[in-house]
């Protein structure tokens, strides 16, 4: 027999390999290397190109707020009560937590003092490449380009996979591989233009992940309690 917070436990699995993952990537250094393949001396190539720059970079934004509008709207009109699917209260929950999302990653990015890859000098800029990491050290350039905000666009709705997994796990799965894929997409657009190093796309997905994973359990775990209380007022000692 299954119960509400199962799932939590394989989350926390997950979220923990992902972020071993991530600090492996961030440890190898791979961001420059990775960088270089798509600019020289004189930039990036595809910084003003239409496939990254007005395709993937701004056709992408223009995607996310239809998105947005479109799930607002799908959880306005859903009923109070839905049986086999998620109800109205549900549907509000979980775009709460893709705001939450949304709004997370620009914050931290906010303050954090990593430049671009445009900015750097050996790519015609004028800062000196330090990891992330490097916490309170300037690079020279003008900051604040650490996580990757541009991909939120497509990670901020991990939120539907958690929404509709208990509902429609065929779905879930589509809404995955659909957001993954857009974020992928959209990460290798930001680094061909040189606006981000790969662990700024990685880091983003793993922080919506962590924040969708972490209202799931929070949401299975009041559902659990509160299943018990009710048990235990039918069946007082």
């Amino acid at each position: 027999m299954t119960t509400a917070a199962e799932p939590s436990g394989g989350d926390l699995r997950v979220t923990g390999l992902l972020l071993a993952a991530l600090l492996a990537w961030d440890f190898s250094g791979a961001d420059l290397p990775v960088a270089r393949w798509f600019a020289g001396a004189h930039g990036f190539a595809a910084r003003d190109s239409v496939w990254a720059s007005s395709l993937l970079h701004g056709g992408g934004r223009w995607l996310a707020w239809t998105m947005v509008v479109a799930l607002v709207v799908a959880a306005v009109r859903t009923p109070s009560r839905v049986r086999g699917a998620p109800d109205r209260r549900q549907r509000v929950a979980w775009l709460g937590v893709m705001l939450l999302c949304a709004l997370a990653v620009p914050s931290i990015k906010h303050y954090s003092a990593t430049s671009c890859p445009w900015d750097l000098a050996e790519f015609g800029g004028a800062a000196r490449y330090l990891s992330h990491w490097s916490l309170g050290q300037a690079d020279g350039g003008s900051g604040h380009c650490f996580p990757s905000g541009h991909a939120v666009a497509a990670f901020a709705f991990l939120g539907m996979y958690f929404q509709w997994r208990d509902h429609d796990p065929a779905r879930a799965r589509a809404w995955l591989l659909a957001v993954l894929c857009a974020g992928m997409l959209f990460g290798i657009g930001q680094l061909a233009r040189g606006a981000h190093y790969p662990s700024h796309t990685f880091w983003s997905a793993w922080i919506c992940w962590a924040i969708c994973a972490g209202a799931d359990g929070v949401r299975r775990g009041l559902r659990l309690n509160s299943s018990s209380l009710a048990i235990a007022s039918r069946h007082p000692r």
